[in-house]
């Protein structure tokens, strides 16, 4: 399929792409589907209720990949969509989202995301969003449901890469007995961007772990609020870190909280928020970098 220029960018911004892939993809553009495409073993199939798509990961399924970018370009537009991955049990893939949008007035993508973890079943899923183009009014409300059977693996990485005015992320997990889910989360905002996010973790099962780990800068006068909750309901493990960096007249809240509910989980969080120290852009600068660059690399270096 042939792109124009602005999709290609976004497609490489938000897949790492300079085409669309061969194999498992849906490529969905302006609320309507451009690309579906299935392989052997990952099935692509349009939902016949409402708007989205079914993937099933197939078990016979070992280290393929699976792409389902995400473009707005209409003015005026906020695209939905219901997507549901059903992993069948001891399958591993890795699943690549992301949604893009260029448009110079307001407009936005909603993506209503649920996993379906069979047993020992491996996901490494990976969503980028960007906004790009003049105007205001971008918004992306991301919704991610993972349901995780026993000794199933997630590794989930998030990545909001700018230009985005408003996004309300709302991660909810249930994870059985010897499940684990890793989430990583990045951010930046500046101008008056809004940037929400609010986990709910619930370790069920013997032996469940969790991990969530939340790096983020606010410039400008942007808006940023962390929440979290991981609430321990047996012999379980969680941890929740929040470290923010804040620059201009920007603000952050960071509202973790873990819940204890058995005596046998073990559960922490940790939150921290301040500002680039000035020793570090001293050193740097002292290497010939001016402090703008200085500042960048620091950056650049707390989000990778």
């Amino acid at each position: 399929m042939k792109l124009d220029n602005i999709s290609r960018q976004l497609l490489e911004k938000i897949a790492n792409l300079h085409e669309i892939p061969s194999g498992a993809v849906s490529f969905r553009k302006d609320g309507k589907s451009q690309v579906m495409r299935s392989t052997k073993n990952i099935e692509i199939f349009p939902k016949e209720d409402k708007s989205g798509i079914d993937i099933v990961i197939h078990s016979s399924c070992k280290g393929e990949a699976c792409h389902i970018p995400v473009i707005v370009s209409e003015n005026g537009l906020f695209d939905l969509a219901y997507n549901d991955f059903y992993i069948e049990e001891g399958a591993q893939v890795t699943i690549v989202a992301g949604c893009g949008v260029h448009s110079t007035d307001k407009s936005g993508h909603d993506g209503i995301h649920t996993f379906h973890l069979g047993k020992n079943a491996v996901v490494n899923y990976i969503e980028n969003h960007l906004a790009i183009g003049t105007g205001k009014g971008k918004v992306m409300n991301p919704t991610t449901i993972i349901k995780m059977e026993q000794g199933s693996q997630m590794t989930m990485t998030t990545t909001q890469i700018g230009g985005v005015d408003y996004s309300n992320r709302i991660t909810k997990a249930i994870l059985k007995k010897d499940a684990v889910l890793n989430i990583n989360e990045k951010i930046m905002t500046s101008g008056f961007n809004v940037a929400k996010t609010d986990f709910k973790v619930i370790l069920q099962g013997e032996n469940s772990k969790c991990d969530i780990v939340s790096r983020s800068v606010a410039r400008g006068e942007s808006e940023q609020i962390f929440k979290s909750n991981i609430v321990g309901k047996n012999l379980c493990f969680g941890h929740v870190e929040c470290d923010g960096i804040l620059l201009d007249a920007a603000r952050i809240d960071s509202i973790p909280r873990v819940s204890a509910v058995n005596n046998q989980a073990s559960l922490s969080h940790e939150a921290a928020i301040g500002r680039i120290a000035g020793e570090q852009i001293v050193k740097l600068m002292t290497l010939g970098l001016t402090k703008e660059e200085a500042e960048r690399k620091i950056i650049e270096g707390f989000l990778k």
